[in-house]
């Protein structure tokens, strides 16, 4: 019994049945419309409660067509969502966001706003009309001037035994006008998924756009890694001598000085890189070209990386690789002098760029651990190398890495193509 009030009276019931009533009141203005064009060129009477029912009926079945085609706009979709999410009590990530770009999508929004309309005209009428009538028959068993107006005079204080029936009938009218209202309600709620959740098209668009966020939130995190990684092995390289200087019996404060300038300016460098990218995180979006620095920056970045580099250039990389090139070609020597000093520690190391017409070579060499073995990955780390394949790839180039042939240094090789070179997505 509660189970069955709930279905007919209950909150989730009762906001359905708003949502119905809402859909009356949007058929209002398409019914009036078409109830006078009816009535001027049939000569049937109009008026919004005293018309005939063939006028009424009429202007109903002539109202739903216009009420579908004003839906087709693409601004219909998201309003028929923001009001069916709160009231029909279908879960939110079940409908689609935003405007309805497909026709697919324009004709099924043009489906939910006929049946919305429809069903909620239909109630809307019927809450209108039957309650006051519901409610007169429930009260002639006690009133004889009731009876004999709504009898036409014909019975007074001795009615005959059906009309005691009132009560019971007025409240089964509202009963079955209740459980009308449910059902619409309930029809409703099981389409509005339907024809108003994403079409293929939608889940397309949802897809690249969620691929999209993804590439961003990679590159960022890129950015992160090459960056703060670079920074804190060169401090922590540049910290570790300084200490081990000044604990020697005769310390060189030289050394010290020219350890901890270099320290400050690693990190003042480095804060101004993770501000740029944290920058970029708190907008919410990527315009495509990351900030940063490029080769041109290049002198200043093996100046304090901790450890000796001898830099050879064929050509004028800095004037010849284009902007995004350059900047992904500083990422990717910084990565390669972070591995190089988390393990190889203060080894030099060796750095090659020549550039042509067609491309960008970039080579880098350090010798191996004194073990003789490969590099071994850091705990929790080991996106480094994986970070410089995936640069090289979004750039269409290609990279590789490993232990030269005769096993005394470990050396990375990347080749860019110059020719269209750009980001690619």
């Amino acid at each position: 019994m509660r189970r069955a009030w709930n279905a007919l009276f209950g909150k989730r019931a009762r906001l359905r049945w708003v949502h119905l009533i809402l859909g009356g009141a949007m058929l209002m203005p398409y019914w009036l419309l078409c109830s006078v064009v009816l009535s001027l060129f049939t000569g049937l009477n109009g008026g919004m409660f005293g018309g005939s029912p063939p006028l009424q009926f009429g202007a109903y079945a002539l109202a739903l067509p216009l009420a579908a085609v004003s839906a087709l706009f693409p601004l219909a979709r998201p309003m028929s969502v923001g009001v069916a999410r709160p009231l029909c009590g279908v879960a939110a990530d079940r409908f689609a966001e935003g405007p309805a770009q497909s026709c697919a999508a324009r004709a099924r929004t043009a489906g939910w706003v006929t049946l919305h309309v429809g069903l909620g005209g239909l109630v809307s009428g019927a809450s209108l009309a039957l309650p006051p009538f519901a409610l007169t028959v429930m009260a002639l068993p006690f009133s004889a001037d009731l009876r004999r107006s709504a009898l036409s005079g014909r019975y007074g204080l001795d009615a005959p035994w059906w009309v005691m029936l009132g009560v019971p009938a007025g409240l089964l009218m509202l009963v079955a006008l209740a459980a009308a209202s449910a059902g619409a309600g309930a029809l409703l709620a099981r389409q509005a998924p339907v024809l108003l959740g994403p079409t293929p098209a939608d889940r397309l668009a949802a897809a690249e756009r969620r691929a999209a966020e993804l590439a961003v939130r990679n590159r960022l995190a890129r950015e992160l890694h090459d960056s703060v990684g670079h920074a804190l092995s060169a401090v922590t390289l540049q910290a570790g001598a300084a200490r081990r200087v000044l604990d020697a019996p005769e310390p060189d404060v030289g050394f010290v000085r020219e350890a901890l300038t270099a320290i400050e300016g690693t990190a003042r460098r480095t804060v101004g890189e993770l501000d740029s990218v944290l920058g970029l995180l708190r907008q919410g979006e990527d315009d495509g070209e990351l900030p940063g620095p490029g080769l041109e920056a290049l002198d200043v970045l093996l100046a304090h990386s901790g450890v000796k580099v001898t830099c050879e250039q064929a050509g004028d990389p800095a004037a010849a690789v284009p902007q995004p090139v350059s900047r992904e070609v500083y990422r990717i020597v910084q990565e390669g002098l972070s591995n190089a000093l988390r393990h190889g520690g203060a080894a030099p190391v060796s750095l090659r760029l020549r550039a042509t017409d067609d491309e960008l070579e970039v080579t880098m060499e350090n010798p191996l651990p004194e073990e003789g073995r490969a590099p071994v990955v850091r705990p929790g780390g080991g996106r480094g190398l994986r970070g410089v394949a995936e640069r090289a790839a979004l750039l269409g180039g290609r990279s590789a890495a490993g232990p030269v042939a005769d096993g005394t240094a470990w050396r990375l090789s990347v080749r860019l193509p110059l020719r269209d070179a750009g980001v690619r997505r």
